[in-house]
């Protein structure tokens, strides 16, 4: 049986760590519902990072679901990226409107373009 967790070297958790990729992202993907900045990690795994404002998403049910999803979605990457990532996801307005097989399909396909972006760059 595969592991689902989501261990803490996985994860962005400081401040710091947040500020290292919004400072110099070097790849960008945007959608109508989300962007999603990415830099080269420093450690052997790519790091996920989630913003999902009170402000754009108002009740927390609804921001615990799409980050439920988004973390499901990034550990489950078939293929993951060729070299690690530190990746912050930052939700838009209208995200929380989305039922979750469509939420399913929005983020494989970003995960594909952030594919994309790094592959063409080198």
């Amino acid at each position: 049986m595969t592991d689902f967790d989501f261990p803490r070297q996985r994860r962005l958790l400081t401040a710091g760590d947040y500020r290292w990729v919004f400072d110099k992202a070097d790849f960008k993907v945007s959608d109508q519902h989300l962007l999603i900045l990415a830099r080269p990690a420093q450690t052997p795994d790519s790091r996920l990072g989630l913003v999902i404002a009170k402000k754009h998403i108002k009740h927390a049910a609804d921001r615990n679901r799409i980050k439920r999803i988004l973390r499901e979605s990034f550990r489950t990457l078939e293929p993951p990226f060729d070299s690690p990532l530190d990746i912050v996801v930052l939700a838009r307005k209208g995200l929380d409107e989305l039922d979750k097989p469509v939420l399913h399909k929005l983020f494989n396909k970003q995960w594909r373009r952030l594919a994309k972006k790094m592959m063409q760059s080198t």
